[in-house]
């Protein structure tokens, strides 16, 4: 099959049993996997990679990532259970501790088949997964971490991001090929000014601003290692004229660096047989960048949704195309309102991590993420 030739047989399939869902994105011979893996009831977190391991055995499948929320790892029981359980760990884990009620926790996973993956290692570690179709590149890195925890925080994110540079070397791309970051950032209401400044140093070394700026998260997250945040990133380098990556406005929110923040709301990947659309982490901001519904968690949750639906619609999707989400709460206690707002509004159930995280702003309440994929 050529470059720009469009693959024959494209199709999306959802598969959700008791406690995961899996969304198979079928190309040809080519297969992706995005599983999501929640607990039912007071079930041990061993359970939960137990499903994920069965399942990425039962599909022959490389696992590109692993992204897991809530789960203590205290002198990394969590991090061996995990290896027990997938029968080792060949791929990048972000691992996130905070949360203290044990049912919001949970596991994202993504995995391939019919292509081979390339790993990347720093320190030791696997922390990136680069694979290939017909038509890119890709790159995920995860679980990046400082390399020495002594440095302040500010000098850490500033390793950080060398690391994704250098990593990004080692995979044949730059940091123009990034379309969506990371950040878990441990005490974040401490720091996330002095983080900023660390990043638009960085992007205005890169020039990002000149090119696409990335859609991101940032929220507040510690991490068994002790260090002052952690990071991950996916890039994508065209292989194809029918390839393009662009960043997407919000119909409700203005642009995030028009008040100093420097993601956007969201950035699509238009490939010659599908889109994905990948939206940052999204709060209840106004249009002037002021936090709305200060106190009121419902009403953040609703607002927040409706900034997130009308960029979904904006680019011709629903819920419906949801492949992977995660909704931080900041008190574990207003989780249920996630769940409230969607039955009252009809949305399908789709994949999401509900996650208790301290986000960016004091006064935020609510925030949540969402990856979708449309073919044609």
């Amino acid at each position: 099959m050529g470059n720009d030739e469009i693959t024959s047989s494209v199709d999306i399939r959802k598969n959700t049993s008791s406690g995961l869902q899996i969304i198979t994105l079928n190309r040809g011979a080519f297969h992706e996997y995005f599983m999501t893996s929640v607990p039912e009831g007071n079930e041990p977190a061993q359970s939960l990679f137990q499903r994920m391991a069965d399942a990425v055995r039962a599909r022959k499948a490389h696992v590109i990532s692993q992204e897991v929320f809530g789960i203590p790892d205290k002198d990394g029981t969590g991090m061996q259970m995990l290896k027990d359980t997938m029968g080792g760990i060949d791929a990048p884990v972000t691992w996130l501790e905070d949360g203290h009620a044990s049912d919001l926790c949970g596991v994202h996973l993504r995995a391939v088949s019919g292509t081979s993956v390339k790993r990347l290692e720093l320190d030791g570690r696997i922390v990136g997964s680069v694979f290939e179709d017909d038509y890119a590149r890709y790159c995920h890195l995860g679980g990046l971490l400082p390399r020495r925890d002594h440095l302040s925080r500010s000098e850490q994110a500033s390793v950080i991001f060398d690391q994704m540079e250098e990593m990004l070397e080692a995979a044949g791309m730059e940091f123009s090929h990034v379309l969506r970051t990371w950040f878990y950032n441990n005490n974040i209401l401490d720091w996330y000014g002095d983080f900023n400044k660390v990043r638009d140093g960085f992007f205005n070394k890169k020039r990002v601003y000149e090119g696409l700026v990335p859609a991101s998260t940032g929220v507040g997250g510690c991490n068994s290692a002790g260090t002052a945040l952690v990071g991950g990133l996916l890039s994508v380098k065209a292989k194809s004229k029918g390839v393009r990556v662009f960043e997407v406005r919000s119909p409700l929110q203005s642009a995030a660096v028009e008040y100093g923040s420097s993601f956007s709301r969201a950035v699509e990947l238009d490939l010659p047989d599908h889109r994905r659309l990948y939206i940052s982490g999204t709060a209840s901001i106004d249009p002037n960048g002021i936090t709305a519904h200060v106190g009121d968690s419902e009403a953040q949750v609703t607002l927040t949704m409706q900034v997130v639906h009308a960029i979904l619609e904006s680019r011709g999707m629903d819920w419906a195309d949801v492949t992977r989400g995660l909704a931080y709460f900041k008190h574990a206690e207003d989780a249920p309102l996630f769940k409230k707002y969607r039955i009252s509004n009809k949305i399908p159930l789709f994949p999401v991590v509900i996650a208790e995280n301290c986000i960016c702003r004091d006064d935020l309440l609510f925030e949540i993420e969402v990856d979708a994929i449309r073919i044609g």
